[in-house]
């Protein structure tokens, strides 16, 4: 492993040398305090803030994960016989607030697993494969959040998991790359809730990172080695790409890697040096460029990465006793050291770190802790990768159907490697109450793109609207990785019931319901509606059929 260099100058929180009185003449130490005031807000301007959560969680939580409905789970962190079967929920608060959101238990796994895979399928249901340590360690399951049921995927996989790798495949089912060296790949039916083989890297991809790339390629750098390869889901097969102008392996580690807002990928090595990679878009391979060494030999051995809204991303290295926190600035192609949690180091390796993006803008931070932390970056967010709603319908069972562009984000989200993934490139809903400012999430699902960076194509993705979620009016945005929309207007509307009460009939909504105007019409191609001109207590008003057909709705100003 490597460490940083003990004679190296001191670094601040900042990122800027520190140069001590002695040494420098007076014009110069003037120089240097004038630079100091003229530099410091700006570098001050670029870092974020942390926040601890207002509650912390009932046990040490390792890696978290994001819902369609807006709620995180948290996997419990236990090395012991546990091996971190038990799963909580971290709910926001009616304003919205992860940081001040509540902790509740779900089902616990039939495994057993720690360090594993992991994907929220197009369905709304989240699924783990395999895990270093535990009973999971060839098994799969799938986690129903309606019903809180976790249900095993029977067919064992071809070969062992372990801490794999894995990846939603355009067609929603999940590529999987078991961590025995040997390149050979699993595929996950959850429908038909089958696994079979799936075709062979060319390379090991045991410890490996893959990135998904705009065109639902994944991108990966074999294990131990500077090859490059892509699995194309058009053609079920692996190709050979580019080799990476440097190492990135190191000790059989590699960093967590992640697509940028330029469209590159950017790996973080546990050599201490990154790369960039340029697709082309097609079966062609991409380039490689040598990105910046990691700052004062910091390396990311097992670390996590996010990306911020701002587009720079936040990344977790350590010299093997304490962990330090930077910003990678694609534009500029450097780093910059900001404060951790707890101040410039944060005690302890970054194995255990985990980060994930979240709805609001923030990145929820995690080290095997009860006390979690989120992290506010400065800067306003990436207008290129704010998505537009282009409409929203109603379905037949009163769900909705959401149109737009840029649903699924310009990125995954956070990353981490083969011991854990979060990706969150898909869209939430999230309502805000015009009259009382409460937040609420509708629940996303069959989104019709499980990709990045989608451009001019049309995405959508249904959701519905939780029974608690009172009626009246809303703001609404479509949010992709902390990005949201502009918001519309959008209406919650009360559910109108018809009943028989001997020789009438009953038409009502809930009775404290307010706010809205029973209608009728005769026909519903030429006729005109109506207000009901007929007596109504308590939101129900008790009709004498007639010849012929009448319609009800409920409208509101």
């Amino acid at each position: 492993m490597n460490s940083r260099n003990a004679n190296a100058s001191p670094v601040s929180v900042n990122g800027a040398q520190s140069l001590t009185m002695k040494t420098l003449p007076h014009s110069l130490l003037f120089a240097q305090l004038f630079l100091s005031l003229v530099v410091a807000p700006d570098l001050k301007a670029q870092m974020g803030v942390w926040t601890a959560l207002a509650n912390q969680a009932p046990v040490q939580i390792n890696t978290m994960f994001l819902l369609s409905d807006g709620t995180v789970l948290g996997n419990q962190f236990d090395f012991g016989t546990g091996h971190g079967g038990a799963w909580y929920r971290l709910t926001p608060d009616i304003h919205g607030s992860y940081v001040n959101g509540t902790w509740s238990q779900l089902a616990s796994m039939h495994d057993t697993r720690l360090f594993f895979a992991s994907q929220l399928l197009t369905n709304g249901q989240f699924f783990v494969a395999g895990g270093e340590f535990g009973s999971g360690g060839s098994s799969a399951e799938t986690y129903d959040p309606l019903s809180n049921v976790w249900s095993l995927v029977n067919q064992a996989p071809p070969e062992g998991l372990g801490d794999a790798i894995s990846m939603l495949l355009p067609d929603s089912r999940v590529l999987v790359g078991p961590a025995n060296g040997s390149g050979q790949t699993v595929i996950y039916n959850l429908v038909a809730r089958t696994a079979t083989a799936g075709p062979s890297a060319f390379g090991g991809q045991n410890e490996a990172s893959w990135v998904k790339l705009p065109d639902n390629s994944i991108l990966t750098v074999d294990e131990n080695s500077t090859l490059s390869e892509r699995f194309v889901p058009s053609l079920n097969r692996w190709v050979s790409d580019a080799n990476v102008p440097v190492a990135l392996y190191s000790g059989g580690e590699i960093g967590a890697a992640l697509l940028l807002p330029n469209g590159k990928a950017f790996f973080l090595g546990c050599s201490g040096h990154t790369a960039l990679y340029t697709p082309t878009g097609t079966t062609n391979s991409g380039t490689w460029a040598a990105g910046p060494d990691i700052p004062n030999r910091l390396i990311p051995a097992d670390a996590p990465a996010a990306m911020l809204v701002n587009g720079r991303l936040l990344c977790a290295v350590t010299d093997q006793t304490n962990t330090f926190f930077y910003e990678y600035d694609p534009t500029a192609n450097n780093f910059t050291q900001v404060n951790g949690p707890t101040g410039s180091a944060f005690p302890g390796a970054t194995d255990y770190l985990r980060m994930l993006d979240l709805p609001d803008g923030t990145v929820l931070f995690g080290y095997n802790a009860t006390q979690l932390y989120v992290y506010q970056p400065a800067g306003s967010a990436l207008t290129s990768g704010k998505p537009t709603i282009s409409s929203i319908s109603i379905n037949p069972d009163r769900s909705y159907q959401l149109k737009g562009l840029l649903l699924n984000g310009i990125s995954a989200g956070a990353a981490y490697g083969d011991d854990a993934q979060m990706d969150s490139n898909y869209p939430l809903v999230r309502m805000t109450n015009k009259p009382t400012g409460n937040v609420y999430y509708a629940r996303t699902y069959n989104w019709s793109s499980t990709g990045v960076r989608t451009g001019t194509n049309i995405v959508t993705t249904e959701f519905s609207i939780p029974t608690y979620v009172p009626t009246g009016t809303y703001s609404l945005v479509a949010v992709a990785n902390g990005i949201a929309s502009d918001p519309i207007s959008f209406s919650v509307a009360p559910v109108l019931s018809i009943a028989h009460s001997g020789s009438n009939v009953i038409v009502s909504w809930p009775a404290l319901v307010t706010g809205w105007t029973l209608q009728t019409n005769d026909n519903l191609t030429t006729g005109v509606w109506g207000d009901y001109s007929g007596t109504i207590v308590n939101n129900a008003a008790s009709i004498t059929p007639s010849s012929g057909t009448l319609f009800f709705r409920l409208t509101t100003p």
